[in-house]
């Protein structure tokens, strides 16, 4: 019997997509892809969020239904499935990346918060297959008598990206391998 052993091409392209932490990254992203799209599926088609308009939840806290055509924070919207497409296909080339750094990282936070942009990216990825634009419901705001405030509605999709940027961050600036000054 002859043994397999990997060519030294074999050995090279494998870290391109999978790693010591690939497996958990995955497991992070697909929760919270999940935990997205329960969310928005329960707000869309059982609370029916669209036929209630604004629902107060606290003071500075709504819930209200919008769809965003564009990328974050609504920036350059898309309204024909030419740009729909182009967003979709820019969102995987991201998406792509992200999963090669994945692969190579040795450190759990960089693969936690790859794991929940990744898982992020995806939920909102899922909305524009679906329906042609993303769903977002939560609305901060702060209204006083002289001062008004409202936050861009969000999802917990951006919510996962957010968390997993923050994380990327502490990492880089704070963390045991951050580069410090001297």
């Amino acid at each position: 019997m002859t043994e397999h052993t990997p060519t030294s091409t074999q050995s090279a392209r494998a870290p391109l997509l999978w790693g010591p932490l690939t497996r958990f990254a995955l497991g992070v992203a697909l929760v919270a892809a999940a935990v997205d799209q329960a969310a928005k599926l329960w707000l869309l088609f059982v609370f029916d969020l669209g036929a209630r308009g604004i629902v107060m939840l606290t003071p500075f806290l709504d819930l209200v239904l919008t769809w965003n055509t564009g990328i974050s924070y609504g920036l350059f919207r898309q309204e024909g499935p030419l740009g729909q497409w182009a967003l979709l296909a820019l969102k995987a080339i991201a998406v792509i990346l992200l999963w090669i750094w994945l692969a190579r990282t040795s450190s759990r936070l960089t693969a936690l918060s790859l794991g929940l942009i990744i898982g992020g990216a995806v939920g909102n990825a899922i909305d524009r297959l679906a329906y042609g634009a993303v769903a977002d419901f939560v609305l901060f705001h702060l209204t006083t008598a002289s001062f008004s405030f409202k936050w861009y509605v969000f999802n917990l999709a951006d919510v996962a990206i957010v968390a997993g940027v923050i994380g990327l961050l502490y990492e880089t600036l704070v963390g045991a391998d951050a580069a410090k000054a001297p």
